[in-house]
C-alpha cells in the first residue's frame, strides 16, 4: 500500500506494521496523508486541509 503525500506528491514510506512515516489530515472519509517534511514546511496549511 504506498501513499503519496497530498501536497508535494512524494512516496511515503512505511514501516513493518503498515504504518505511514507522516499522519492523516482530514474529517471522515476526506483523509489525506501527508509526508513529515510536508509537516515541518507547512505546518499551518496543513492544519487547514483538515478543516
Amino acid at each position: 500500500m504506498a501513499l503519496k503525500c497530498a501536497i508535494c506528491g512524494e512516496k511515503i514510506e512505511a514501516n513493518f506494521l503498515e504504518k505511514i512515516f507522516g499522519t492523516y489530515v482530514g474529517r471522515g472519509k476526506r483523509k489525506k496523508a501527508v509526508c513529515n517534511n510536508c509537516q515541518k514546511k507547512y505546518g499551518d496549511k496543513v492544519k487547514e486541509m483538515a478543516t
